[in-house]
C-alpha cells in the first residue's frame, strides 16, 4: 500500500508534497473552464438571448467563467491567492495600464504610417464620412469593450495562471517558451490563420511577457494587450488575428504579404519584428528606474 503511495505521490503530487504538480492544475483551471462554459450554453439556449444587448452580457459571463475557473484553481488547487497571479492593486496600477495602452498606439502608428509611406496600404475614408456618428460612436464603443475583455481575459490566462503554473513545475525559461507557443498555437483556428502567423503571434506572446517581467504585475501587458487590439483595428482599420471589426479608418492592404500579415493582420507579417523590438526599447525605458522587477515565483 505505501509502494503505491508513493508511485501516485511522485505521478500527482509536487517534490514537497503540498499539492498537485503543474500539469494537473492545468488540466483542472482547463476542466472547470470548460464545463462552466457548457453550463452558461444551456442556460443562454434556454433562455433564447439574442441581439445587441445580450451580446454585450455574453462577453461580461465570458470573462466571469474564466476567471471564476482560475479563482477557484488558483485558490483551492494551487493554495496560492488569486490576486499573487500579479493582481495587486497599488499606486502604480493605473499608470502601468495607461502606459502599456500608450506604448501600442505608438506601435501601432508606426505600423500604419510605415505601410502608408511604402504604399503598401491605402486610406479610402474616415467612418464618419460614410456613416452617422451615433452609428460610428456605438461601434467604437462596442470594439472598446470587446478588446478590453480580450486583453484581460488572455493576459489572465497565458501571461497570469499558464505561465505560472508553468516556472513552477519547469522554469522561468520553459515557463516563457511553452506558454508563448500555446499563445501562438490557439490562434491557429483563426480565419486566415496559417503557421507564419502562429509565429507572429508567438512573437507577440513574448512580448507581452516582457512586459510582465519588467513588472511583475499583470496591469501592464493588460494595457499592452488592449491597446494593441484596439489601435489595431478599431481606429487604424487592420484585420486583428485574423478578424475584421468596424474601425474609424477605412483602408485597403496592397504590399507584400510576407511584411504586411495579409488578411491576417500586422501579426503574420515581418513587420512585427522591428515593432516588438520597438516596443521592447519602450518598456525598459519605463520600467529602467523599478527595483527588483521579476517574475512573480509563487506560481
Amino acid at each position: 500500500m505505501n509502494q503505491i503511495w508513493f508511485i501516485l505521490s511522485i505521478i500527482f503530487l509536487t517534490n514537497d508534497k503540498s499539492r498537485l504538480r503543474a500539469g494537473w492544475r492545468l488540466f483542472i483551471a482547463l476542466f472547470l473552464t470548460e464545463l462552466f462554459f457548457n453550463i452558461v450554453d444551456w442556460i443562454r439556449s434556454a433562455l433564447s438571448l439574442t441581439g445587441l444587448l445580450p451580446s454585450i452580457i455574453g462577453l461580461s459571463i465570458d470573462l466571469m467563467v474564466v476567471v471564476s475557473a482560475i479563482y477557484l484553481t488558483r485558490r483551492f488547487i494551487d493554495k496560492r491567492s488569486f490576486t499573487s497571479l500579479g493582481l495587486h492593486l497599488n499606486k502604480q496600477t493605473i499608470l502601468d495600464i495607461l502606459l502599456g495602452i500608450v506604448i501600442s498606439f505608438v506601435l501601432m502608428s508606426a505600423v500604419y504610417i510605415t505601410e502608408y509611406s511604402l504604399e503598401w496600404l491605402t486610406f479610402q475614408s474616415f467612418a464618419w464620412q460614410t456613416k452617422s456618428l451615433s452609428e460610428v460612436f456605438s461601434q467604437t464603443l462596442q470594439g472598446f469593450i470587446l478588446h478590453a475583455h480580450t486583453g484581460f481575459k488572455e493576459e489572465l490566462i497565458y501571461r497570469g495562471y499558464v505561465l505560472q503554473t508553468l516556472i513552477s513545475g519547469l522554469n522561468p525559461f520553459w515557463g516563457v517558451v511553452t506558454s508563448s507557443l500555446f499563445f501562438g498555437i490557439d490562434h491557429l483556428s483563426n480565419p486566415n490563420s496559417t503557421w507564419i502567423a502562429a509565429a507572429g503571434l508567438i512573437t507577440i506572446a513574448l512580448f507581452f511577457v516582457y512586459g510582465y517581467i519588467r513588472t511583475g504585475q499583470l496591469w501592464f501587458p493588460i494595457g499592452l494587450h488592449f491597446g494593441w487590439n484596439f489601435f489595431q483595428s478599431t481606429i487604424f482599420g487592420f484585420p486583428v488575428s485574423g478578424f475584421d471589426h468596424p474601425s474609424l479608418f477605412h483602408i485597403s492592404i496592397s504590399g507584400p504579404e510576407l511584411w504586411t500579415g495579409g488578411a491576417f493582420g500586422p501579426e503574420a507579417g515581418l513587420i512585427i519584428l522591428p515593432i516588438c523590438l520597438l516596443g521592447a526599447g519602450l518598456i525598459y525605458l519605463y520600467t529602467k528606474q523599478r527595483e527588483n522587477s521579476q517574475l512573480y515565483p509563487s506560481g
